[in-house]
């Protein structure tokens, strides 16, 4: 790793083609919106300022992983038949393994300024709950996590991670919210559900505060330290490249690496690369969902946004890869993908980890199996003509923790499930178009 840490995050909101489409907040019984999120994340989630400062305590504990690696994987291409060149960006290169940590840092920074002791997230595949265990701990903060219960299950030393940083660490459904005690809810085993019970936890404890990692505005706008360096180093390399790609679970590390490229080329009228968003076959929100309002967790006092989804109440089948295992896209990468500015595809779990193992053996570099859809996609375009120059793909983390998922894998026992054309309409039937009348 050379050269400095970002001292700076930008925003693409200056640059959309359309407003993002208003949330719709719901009211308590006295009439009063309930808002429990630090006035500087506000702010950043709706100023058309470009460009903002990240605060020094942040940048410090920057500086001990970034920048991440950026390299052209030959291996790897001549592996899949690229017809392009592929660079790889690493970002499991922190105690996290994963792109989570950036935003984490940020986070945990602001909470602690804004007087909260505690914060409360849900993790699908644990990289999000333990970049907050690990953001809490140095910022001086309780953490509580709620972790996918078949998850946890798979990867039980991502539990004793999150331990060994100062976490408590529930499994989902816990039983010991009213959420999880939800029949509907429950059998589901989601990330929307672990998500909702730390919405429970959080708004019925004080100095308690809930938090996220993926999904939000002003997270995207902390991983855009993704894309900035991504570009400073593929300059540094004379790498010319006509298309991004990231996985998508939300869209926070795909919006990292992404989005600047984006907001690059609006900033200059100059054509900027293709943005190619992949996601888990088995939860296909933006190759096969629809724009509308749903909810963001299972609770459903949080906001209803505007995204892409396949229903927060789908019953998104078990998958290794946990991480994009969520019903819906984050509002930006949904009102962006809407006006045609970013591209989706779906990939199979099969196809993920079979490119993992391809970057593995080929570069040394043992992804997560959610970051192995962004590999697969990655190849596709490289081998096929959709590339004339060369692809850009995250690997938004790492996979040593999700061995058992390479095992299953190998002994050739991984089945994926798509959802039916009736199941995802059932699924979607009772949500709100954007634009129609609420």
């Amino acid at each position: 790793m050379t050269g400095p840490a970002p001292t700076r995050w930008r925003s693409v909101l200056p640059y959309l083609a359309e407003p993002l489409p208003p949330d719709v907040t719901p009211v308590s019984a006295d009439g009063e919106v309930k808002i429990n999120l630090p006035v500087e994340l506000v702010r950043q989630s709706v100023s058309q300022r470009e460009y903002w400062d990240i605060p020094e305590p942040v940048v410090e504990r920057y500086r001990q992983y970034r920048p991440t690696p950026l390299w052209r994987a030959r291996g790897f291409e001549e592996a899949v038949g690229a017809r392009v060149p592929i660079y790889v960006k690493n970002e499991g290169v922190n105690i996290s393994g994963s792109h989570k940590l950036n935003t984490a840092l940020a986070q945990a920074y602001y909470y602690q300024r804004a007087g909260v002791r505690e914060l409360v997230t849900g993790t699908g595949a644990g990289q999000w709950g333990t970049a907050m265990a690990a953001a809490c701990a140095l910022f001086g903060l309780r953490c509580r996590v709620f972790m996918v219960e078949s998850s946890l299950r798979r990867k039980p030393y991502r539990g004793v991670l999150m331990r060994m940083l100062g976490a408590e660490v529930h499994t989902s459904p816990s039983g010991m919210t009213k959420v999880s005690t939800r029949e509907d809810l429950a059998a589901g085993n989601s990330l929307s559900l672990a998500i909702g019970e730390a919405v429970e936890y959080a708004a019925s404890h004080d100095g308690v505060a809930f938090c996220i990692g993926s999904g939000e505005t002003y997270s995207i706008l902390h991983q855009s330290v993704i894309g900035l360096e991504a570009a400073d180093q593929l300059a540094d390399l004379d790498a010319r490249i006509d298309t991004v790609v990231g996985c998508v679970g939300a869209g926070s590390n795909f919006g990292g690496i992404a989005l600047p490229f984006h907001a690059e080329a609006r900033s200059t009228g100059v054509e900027g690369p293709r943005l190619v968003a992949a996601e888990s076959s088995s939860t296909p929100k933006l190759t096969r969902g629809v724009y509308a309002y749903d909810k963001t967790d299972a609770t459903g006092s949080g906001p209803m946004e505007a995204m892409y989804t396949i229903g927060s109440d789908y019953q998104i089948p078990d998958a290794h890869t946990a991480g994009l295992r969520f019903h819906g896209a984050a509002k930006l990468v949904s009102a962006l993908r809407h006006t045609g500015d970013v591209d989706a595809m779906a990939v199979s779990q099969a196809d993920a980890l079979d490119a993992g193992r391809l970057l593995t053996r080929h570069e040394s570099v043992l992804p997560a199996p959610e970051s192995g859809h962004a590999l697969a996609a990655a190849a596709k375009i490289a081998a096929s003509d959709q590339a004339r120059h060369g692809v850009l793909v995250c690997v938004s983390g790492h996979g040593y923790l999700d061995l058992g998922a390479y095992e299953h894998f190998l002994a050739g026992g991984v089945e994926d499930v798509a959802p039916s054309d009736e199941a995802l309409a059932r699924a979607v039937a009772g949500l709100n178009p954007v634009g129609a009348p609420r």
